[in-house]
């Protein structure tokens, strides 16, 4: 099989979705398909002139391979003719929180205009897939589902108390709820706790520094560090020192943080936004509303005090981790769901 994967920019950027594409590129170069990498410059997901003149000449240069276009620089596309192209949609770019409303009003048009064009759309969670054929008007017979795998990772050995060391990780933009997390924990001040956020802060700047004001104005500052981006042995090192993951996120097409906790045997406080609800369970998590700090301090409160009830959850995530699909298997689901 000749295949062109075509990404937003480079391909080794620190994101849930870059690692999907990554996995999914090696998992199909493995299986003998040849794949030919495209990294789109310019602007995305509302693309500029450069993004749009790169799309064109990508699209001038598929030939007779399948194209796999990542659903993020999608919209650059508009106009061409995808009729043999596959989308990959980790969720849709008009569903982004924080996004002006005439910006996500203009990308919902235009995947509205995309999805039901495409061969085949390849959705990394139930949630969103059922999302592209009741709000964007896909073919429910040409959307497919794939949801990401996990690697195998030790169970966290927690931070040794006595307080609860509380771990999140996600890029530092309005869709990943830091602030609601921070105005949880923040009504928490009775307890032990201390937060570390691992993070980029550069994709939103404003934002990033709003947070490190909110911490300040919250009087929580002392007690929550923003880690910023981390390798791969400092993110590990994180993990093993959590005692608890928390994402307040507002939509995720799947939550791969959520399944790396379960895979290391943390529990889970999340706000259920897209498809994270699928991932949590009440022997080992807790969810509130998206943007409700004070549902989810409320769900939090009881964990955060009993490290016994901590230790129960953990041995319940811990069993669910192992039951998760592993990398190689859902690549070979994804190569399975390509069109011939």
């Amino acid at each position: 099989m000749n295949i062109v994967f075509v990404v937003p920019g480079p391909l080794d950027q620190v994101s849930g979705g870059y690692a999907y594409d990554r996995r999914m590129v090696a998992g199909l170069r493995a299986a003998g398909a040849e794949v030919r990498v495209v990294e789109l410059p310019g602007q995305h997901p509302l693309p500029d002139a450069a993004a749009r003149a790169a799309a064109r000449a990508a699209h001038a240069a598929f030939g007779d391979a399948r194209a796999v276009i990542d659903g993020l620089c999608l919209p650059a596309f508009d106009g061409l003719d995808l009729t043999r192209a596959v989308g990959l949609i980790h969720h849709p770019t008009a569903l982004e929180k924080g996004a002006p409303e005439e910006t996500r009003d203009a990308l919902r048009a235009t995947e509205r205009r995309l999805f039901p064009a495409m061969a085949r759309l390849i959705a990394t969670s139930r949630p969103t897939a059922q999302g592209l054929a009741a709000e964007f008007g896909a073919d429910p017979l040409r959307v497919a589902v794939v949801e990401p795998g996990t690697d195998d990772a030790p169970r966290a050995r927690g931070s040794g108390g006595p307080g609860c060391r509380v771990f999140s990780a996600g890029t530092l933009v309005p869709r990943k709820g830091h602030d609601t997390l921070l105005r949880a924990l923040a009504r928490l001040f009775d307890l032990d706790w201390s937060l570390v956020i691992a993070g980029s802060p550069d994709r939103d700047k404003v934002h990033a520094h709003g947070l490190a004001a909110l911490a300040e104005e919250l009087g929580i500052a002392q007690r929550v560090r923003f880690a910023g981006e981390l390798d791969d042995a400092a993110m590990a090192a994180e993990w093993d020192r959590a005692d608890l993951f928390a994402l307040a996120t507002h939509w995720e097409g799947y939550g791969m943080a959520v399944a790396e906790a379960l895979k290391r045997g943390l529990p889970l406080a999340v706000t259920h936004g897209g498809a994270v609800a699928d991932l949590v369970k009440p022997d080992y998590g807790v969810t509130a509303e998206p943007g409700d700090h004070e549902q989810l301090s409320k769900a939090m409160r009881r964990i955060i005090f009993s490290a016994e009830l901590r230790r129960a959850m953990s041995d319940a995530a811990w069993e669910e981790g192992q039951r998760l699909p592993s990398w190689n298997a859902q690549a070979a689901a994804f190569s399975a769901a390509l069109p011939a």
